[in-house]
This record gives C-alpha cells, sequence and structure tokens, in this order.
C-alpha cells in the first residue's frame, strides 16, 4: 500500500491500482509471466519481479516498463530512497551485496535504469531503509545501524579541495549519475578544467535539464549553446526538444527519429542538409518536401564535382535543372556543372556547346582551362576567347600553332609574352612588319630597332624609336648603323645617347665634329669628359666653348680666364662668366670680371646690362639696383620707356622678394614710367579725363624723357584740352612755344597750341576727390602724398590714382595693388595687367577687405 493506492499483483501478471478515496480500480498492467513481488514508490511507480526473478519498473502514467539489470533469483528486497533530492535512486539487497540503481523517467533516450554502485552486505544486518544515501539496518540482535554508500560519502563534508584529482573524478561521475547538480558544480569548480564543465553540461542535456544546461553554458561562456537552448527553452512539443538536444549532441539519428514523429519534420530535412548529408536529405525531401530536390540536388553535385565524382555530379546536376522562370539563375548553375562534367565525361562537344550558350565568363574560364588540361587547344581557345580573356586564348592558340588566330586578337592582348612569341614567329616567316608592330606591343623596344635597321631599313623610324624610349642598346645599334653610312654627327648622338661617352669623344676627334659632340652631351656628363672637351676648345682657340666646359667641370677660373677672352660677337661669353663667378663665390674671381666689365682689364666698359646681372647673381641688390636706376635712365634717355620700365619693374620685384628696401629713386622713377604707358591704354577705353591727368604727371618730370619732350608736352597740351582742363593745357602751350622747343612742334599742331596761348582761357574742371586711405583726408586722385599725414600713398597700377580703402584688389601674378572696378575695365580692353604684362584672368581677381596689405610695408613708407 501507499498512502493513497492498494497496489497487488498475481501470478498471471496482473498488476491493479486501486484508488482508495474513490474505492475503485484506476489501472491495471497484464504483464507476459507471473509476478511475485511488487516494490511501489510513494509516487505511483514502482518495481516488480516476475517469476524469472527479472526486475522491472513500471510507469502508471504511461504503462511504460523499463528493465532493471543485474536481478536474480536471490534478491531480497529493494528499499525506495526517501530523500528528495534522490527520488529515483533505489537499492536491491541480497545476503551478499547491496545494489545502488538510479531510474530517470526523462532522458534523450526515454525511461531509464542504471547500477551505480555496489557494496558488500554486512554480517547479520538487513537493509530496512534508505535515506539521503545512509543505509540504515537491523542488526540480529535488534540494534540498529547506520551506514553511509560511497556514492554519497563524498557530499558528507563538502571538503572537495582536500581530495585527489581522480577522487574528484570518480565523484563527479556518480554525482551525474545521481543528477545531484548542486555538488556537480562545486566538484567541477574544484576540479577546473572546461573539458569537465563541457562533459557535465553534456549530462544535463541528455537527462533533459535545459535550465540547468544553460547556467553551465553561460558559466563557460559559450554563447552560441545558451542562444540555442534559451530557443527551445520553453518549448511544449517533446519530440521537438528531444530532436533539437540530440542534434545539439551530434546524435542525428535520435534526432531525425524525432523531428520525423514531431509537428516539424521538415527540421530533419534541414539538419541533413546542414550537415552536407546530401543522400540522406534527397530520401527526406522526397518524402517531407519534393520541391527542395531540384536544390539539394546542385549542392549535392558541388560537393560530389570537388571530390571528384564527376559521373555522379553529372546526374544530380541534370536532375537538378527546374526549366522554371523563377529558377533562371539556378538553372544556370546547373547547367554550368552540366558542362563542366560533360567535359570531364569525354563529351566535350555537348559541355563546350552548353558553356558557349551561357553567358557566364567564369564558366567559359572554367570549361577552358580543363579543356587546356586535357590539351583539347581549339575547345579551349575557343572558350577563353568566348569569355574574353584573350591573353589565354591566344596563348592556346599558340600552343596549338594557330597564328592566324593570334593574329586576329593581337590588339586585345595585354600580355607582352604573347606579343613577342607572335612576334617571334612572324619574323621567322619573314613578315618584318607585322613582326615589328607585335615587338612594339610587347614593348620590347630593343627588336623593334633590330627590326627597322636590319630589315626593313628604316634608320629614321628607328632613331625615333630610340629618342622616345631611351633605350641604351637600342641607341647603340643605331650609332652603329649611322658609322656605317660615314653619317658621325647622328651616331656621335646616339652613342652618348648610349652612355658611349669615350667612344663618342673619339670618333668626334676623329671627324672633326667635336661642337656636334659638346652639343650633345648637355649636362649630364662626368666632369672628366667636360674637361677633355675644354681641353680640345682650347687647343683649337674656341674660347667660348672651353670656357663653357670648364664651367661644366666646375674649373671656374680656367672657365673666367677663356670666356673674356671671347669676341664681342659672343654674346653668351660675359653671362657664362657671371654663372663662373657666382658658382666660384671667390672675390679674387669676382674683381677679375668686374675689372674687366668696367674695362679697366682692356680699356673697353662693357654694356651696364651685364654689371647689373653680376650684382644680382652676387646677391648684392643693393649694387644691383643701383645699376638697374642707371640702366632704366639710359634707356629713358633713349627712348626705350618699355624696356626702362620692365628693368626697374624687375628690380623691384627681386627686392620686393628678398625684402629689401625699395630705394625712393627706383620706386618714383617706376611710378613715373608707369603712368607714361597707362596714357595709351586710357585714351584707347576715352578714359581721356585720366589719360590727361597722367600726362600732367609725366609733363612734371619731362626731363626724366629728353628725347620725347616736344611730342609729349604736344600730348598733354591736346589731351588736357580735350578733358576741359584749359587752364594746364594753356601751361603747357606756352612751355612748348618757348625758343628750345618751338622749333620741333608738329605744324599740324602749332596752330591749335598758338591758338590755345593767344586765347588764354583760365577755366580747368576740378578734380575729384577721395580720401587719404592712411589719414582720412580727402585729396585728389592722381596725388600720392597726403598733405595732411606727409605719407607716400601706394598707386593703382590701373589708374595712376592713390588706392582707396574699398574696391581693392591685386594682379594675381605681380601682386600689385589696383581698384577693382577700375582693373576690370582695363582687362576687358587689353587682358593682361599694364604692370607685369601678364594674361590675366578676371575670374582671377579677388576683392581684397584689409588695405593694410599695401599701406603698411616697407616701399609705401619709404
Amino acid at each position: 500500500m501507499t498512502q493513497e493506492f492498494l497496489i497487488f499483483c498475481t501470478d498471471s501478471g496482473l498488476i491493479q491500482y486501486f484508488f482508495m478515496e474513490d474505492w475503485k480500480f484506476v489501472n491495471e498492467y497484464k504483464h507476459m509471466c507471473g509476478i511475485i513481488r511488487v516494490y511501489p514508490h510513494p509516487l505511483g511507480h514502482l518495481i516488480f519481479i516476475d517469476d524469472k526473478y527479472d526486475g522491472f519498473i513500471y510507469n502508471p502514467v504511461n504503462d511504460q516498463v523499463v528493465a532493471v539489470p543485474g536481478f536474480d533469483a536471490n534478491i531480497c528486497g529493494i528499499l525506495w530512497e526517501t530523500h528528495p533530492n534522490d527520488q529515483g535512486v533505489f537499492s536491491a539487497y541480497d545476503e551478499e551485496y547491496i545494489s545502488v540503481y538510479i531510474y530517470s523517467k526523462q532522458t534523450l533516450n526515454g525511461s531509464k535504469c542504471e547500477k551505480v554502485h555496489q557494496c558488500k552486505t554486512p554480517f547479520a544486518q538487513r537493509p530496512v531503509l534508505l535515506n539521503n544515501g545512509e543505509i540504515t539496518l537491523l542488526h540480529q540482535s535488534g540494534r540498529l545501524v547506520n551506514i553511509t554508500l560511497a556514492t554519497h560519502s563524498v557530499f558528507i563534508n563538502d571538503k572537495y579541495d582536500e581530495l585527489p584529482h581522480e577522487k574528484l573524478q570518480e565523484s563527479l561521475l556518480l554525482s551525474m549519475k545521481l543528477k545531484r547538480w548542486p555538488d556537480c558544480w562545486k566538484l567541477c569548480k574544484a576540479i577546473n578544467e572546461r573539458k569537465t564543465w563541457e562533459n557535465l553540461a553534456e549530462c544535463t542535456l541528455r537527462n533533459l535539464d535545459i535550465d540547468e544546461a544553460v547556467e553551465i553554458y553561460r558559466h563557460i561562456k559559450c554563447p552560441a549553446m545558451v542562444m540555442d537552448l534559451l530557443e527551445i527553452q520553453n518549448m511544449e512539443e517533446w519530440n521537438l526538444v528531444i530532436g533539437y538536444i540530440a542534434m545539439f549532441l551530434k546524435d542525428f539519428n535520435l534526432s531525425q527519429e524525432s523531428f520525423l514523429n514531431s509537428s516539424k519534420p521538415k527540421e530533419a530535412l534541414e539538419m541533413r542538409k546542414n550537415l552536407l548529408q546530401w543522400d540522406s536529405a534527397l530520401q527526406l525531401a522526397k518524402v517531407l518536401h519534393p520541391e527542395s530536390i531540384p536544390s539539394i540536388s546542385r549542392e549535392y553535385a558541388e560537393e560530389l564535382e570537388l571530390t571528384g565524382s564527376f559521373m555522379e555530379a553529372l546526374n544530380h546536376y541534370e536532375q537538378g535543372i527546374t526549366k522554371l522562370e523563377s529558377e533562371e539563375e539556378h538553372d544556370k548553375i546547373c547547367a554550368g556543372g552540366v558542362a563542366r562534367m560533360s567535359i570531364r565525361m569525354g563529351d566535350i562537344r555537348r559541355g563546350v556547346k552548353i558553356a558557349c550558350k551561357i553567358p557566364n565568363r567564369a564558366l567559359q574560364k572554367e570549361c577552358a582551362e580543363i579543356l587546356e588540361t586535357m590539351k583539347q587547344w581549339p575547345e579551349a581557345a575557343l572558350l577563353y576567347e568566348k569569355g574574353a580573356f584573350y591573353d589565354k586564348a591566344a596563348s592556346v592558340y599558340i600552343k596549338g600553332k594557330n597564328w592566324a588566330k593570334v593574329g586576329e586578337l593581337l590588339s586585345n592582348i595585354t600580355s607582352p609574352k604573347i606579343h613577342i612569341q607572335y612576334a617571334k614567329a612572324k619574323e621567322a616567316d619573314g613578315n618584318y612588319k607585322d613582326a615589328v608592330e607585335a615587338y612594339r606591343l610587347a614593348k620590347d623596344w630593343d627588336n623593334v630597332i633590330r627590326i627597322y635597321l636590319d630589315f626593313l631599313q628604316n634608320p629614321e623610324a628607328a632613331a625615333q624609336v630610340v629618342k622616345e624610349t631611351k633605350s641604351v642598346d637600342g641607341a647603340k645599334m643605331v650609332a652603329r648603323f649611322f658609322q656605317k653610312l660615314d653619317e658621325y654627327s647622328t651616331a656621335i648622338e646616339f652613342l652618348v645617347m648610349s652612355g658611349c661617352n669615350d667612344e663618342a669623344f673619339q670618333l668626334a676627334q676623329m671627324h672633326n665634329a667635336m661642337e656636334v659632340y659638346a652639343k650633345i652631351i648637355g649636362d649630364d656628363a662626368s666632369p672628366e669628359i667636360y674637361q677633355s672637351v675644354a681641353r680640345y676648345f682650347a687647343n683649337e682657340q674656341n674660347y667660348l666653348w672651353a670656357g663653357k666646359f670648364y664651367l661644366l667641370s666646375d674649373q671656374y677660373s680656367q672657365a673666367l680666364r677663356y670666356l673674356i677672352q671671347c669676341k664681342e660677337e659672343d654674346h653668351g661669353a660675359i653671362d657664362l662668366a657671371i654663372q663662373a663667378v657666382r658658382k666660384a663665390d671667390d672675390l679674387q674671381l669676382t674683381k677679375q670680371l668686374t675689372d674687366y666689365l668696367l674695362g679697366e682689364t682692356d680699356g673697353l666698359p662693357k654694356d651696364a646690362k651685364y654689371l647689373f646681372r653680376l650684382y644680382m647673381a652676387l646677391n648684392q641688390y643693393k649694387e644691383a639696383a643701383r645699376i638697374a636706376i642707371i640702366i632704366s635712365k639710359e634707356e629713358q634717355n633713349t627712348g626705350n620707356y618699355r624696356h626702362a620700365h620692365d628693368v626697374l619693374f624687375g628690380m623691384y620685384q627681386e627686392l620686393k622678394a628678398h625684402k629689401i628696401k625699395i630705394p625712393t629713386e627706383m620706386s618714383t622713377n617706376l611710378m613715373i614710367l608707369h603712368s607714361y604707358i597707362l596714357v595709351k591704354t586710357h585714351v584707347k577705353i576715352k578714359e581721356y579725363t585720366l589719360a590727361a591727368r597722367l600726362l600732367i604727371r609725366v609733363a612734371n618730370n619731362i626731363s626724366k624723357f629728353p628725347l620725347h619732350i616736344v611730342p609729349i608736352l604736344t600730348s598733354t597740351v591736346i589731351q588736357c584740352h580735350r578733358a576741359g582742363l584749359r587752364n594746364s593745357s594753356f601751361s603747357y602751350a606756352a612751355m612748348l612755344l618757348r625758343d628750345e622747343y618751338q622749333g620741333d612742334i608738329d605744324p599740324k599742331y602749332r596752330k591749335k597750341i598758338e591758338g590755345i596761348v593767344r586765347k588764354r582761357d583760365k577755366t580747368e574742371e576740378e578734380e575729384s576727390l577721395t580720401a587719404c586711405p592712411y589719414c582720412d583726408s580727402v585729396i585728389p586722385d592722381t596725388q600720392l602724398v597726403c598733405p595732411d599725414c606727409k605719407t607716400n600713398i601706394p598707386y593703382c597700377i590701373a589708374t595712376g590714382c592713390h588706392i582707396r580703402k574699398k574696391d581693392l584688389t591685386e594682379c594675381p601674378n605681380c601682386h600689385f595693388p589696383a581698384i577693382h572696378s577700375e582693373f576690370l575695365k582695363i582687362l576687358e580692353a587689353e587682358e593682361k595687367c599694364p604692370m607685369c604684362a601678364e594674361t590675366v584672368s578676371i575670374a582671377r581677381l579677388k576683392n581684397i577687405s584689409d588695405p593694410n596689405i599695401f599701406l603698411y610695408t616697407e616701399e609705401s613708407s619709404a
């Protein structure tokens, strides 16, 4: 009896449960043979022993019967564990042994019973109670004795750290069998091995304890398993849960069986597919999901292809073709597989036909490579060409000696190696034009030059190739060719180009072509070569060339010695001498050249421009500025005003670049010359008043224009009269009628000028006023010195007027200031800066908001 049931058995094998509360039979089970004993558990299930002395555990809930291993006729009794932590534990005893069993209702493989321990039965004692691993025995004297089973002895004091490793492993194994998870955790921590934790996690899964498995996998940091288990944790369908857990534990047959018995049998198919077990997947697909057979066949075929099972792969590729519009891409892949496998199985015509039909370059390349390994050259080349792999196609055509096809592909080939192979074949056939073109495409310039010289008799083309490619060997070939033709100048040129300077030098000496050699070697030869050339020209009394090459060889003293002996017509000699002195940086050589330029050496002073260049080369800018002023005066005196302007402008920029203060005389002369140059521009754009004002400025400095005093004054009179500046016109007309000037007046203007003087008109249109950019005092536009703050004001290069704080810009080339709106007018008319004469795009002009960059500089305060 139990608390709720009366349970009895019969010798016919019948077990019946009588529920006492309702007073009726509620369950019965018929065994195959008679039952002699039953041992019920308080929760309802029981152990029975039949008349064959075999033991079984019976579960009345589902009538499930599990055999108990190791029972025999000597069994005296069975004790169920009464502690709640060990619900499935029981012991069977006889006169000699006590055996401990664990019964698990639910495991991955169903219900099972397992013997976990066996020990000797104490003499003259009989077990009467099992509680928490402790057996209470009744001694024949009537005394009760307690002993702890070895399965539980390790849990008595929890001192796991003191146990040896082997004992810990043994205890962990027992704890796992008994499903004592808290003790398992403690033992695993004491062992501290990942493999031990993994074994424990697998044990919990086999016992379907998912919650415990999740915690263990979290502890060992296995997020993938945690996530997978959490997904199935709340599943209600037991077959699905067992299927997934079996899959996690790699028991795939059990997993498949469970999935097939569940509401989601396709999971078994997905599992086999994921495992790449295509045979099993195909068998399942035929039953569960026929629509997936083509995709499985394709994937199976791809694996078979990789393993070399080409015949089977071909069959599966063919089975994978659906001929459905929605599966077009899939069918192309299968057809490609059919093409490859057909070629491998020897059906080349079929494979090539399919590969050509499918627009897939990768497939065509794969098939071509297979054919190439089979030495099927025409078919391989055809597929390479079809896939636009022209280099590979040409290479295969060459293997098949099909030069005609190679020639057709030549323009698409990028491999130099193939071009060279083709060129050699054409050269061997005597087709030199095609050969030279192929060598050219391969960039094999030496062979291009060789064919031009030896076979095509085209030295001009060979020479052009050498000049373009700088081929050393090619240059030597061309040089030898021209030597044979006695064209020594050309031969020398190409010998130098090929680096054969000694040979070129000897050839030049032998054939009196040293000047040709000298022009060719340029600045890249060695000092020794330059010295040899210099000595040759010195012996020939060619002082200019001797000096030039001594300069190139860094023999500055020798260079100067010969350069100052040059004749006057050798204009470049002095410039070379200045260059030698600059490079030498030697005071004695500098004095020697200075004396020569001043005429103290030969009594013939040289042009001042050379002295100016010398000072510039030596970075003596103040002296250069002084000479520049002298030169500009000489130019002005001879009427070359633009050249004088350019000399001063160039010097101005040099001094400005080296942050040297601009001499007042230089800046003033530049301003006056610039004002004169602007007159013509403003007359052209009909700005007559501004042109007149600028001419008044020039006329006030008329002594600086001695050669054109009368024409300038005449222009001033005419422009002032036209602009309404009648009083100014009268003043300069009166000046013209002085005795020293009136004889040079142009007759066509004489009467007009005389009329202006006779009929004096004192009217004068007042000049417009603008603010001084320094002190804001109002002053006339063309006034460049403020009478209040006594400051020199920078002038606008477009108008000659002083600059303003607003509407300001600069020339992007020379960086001189200008009034933005006025500069635009000049550029629209002439497109060039009036100061530096460089072309200026209007788009490059930018408004400058800060005038201080022009106002507070050394030259503006000079």
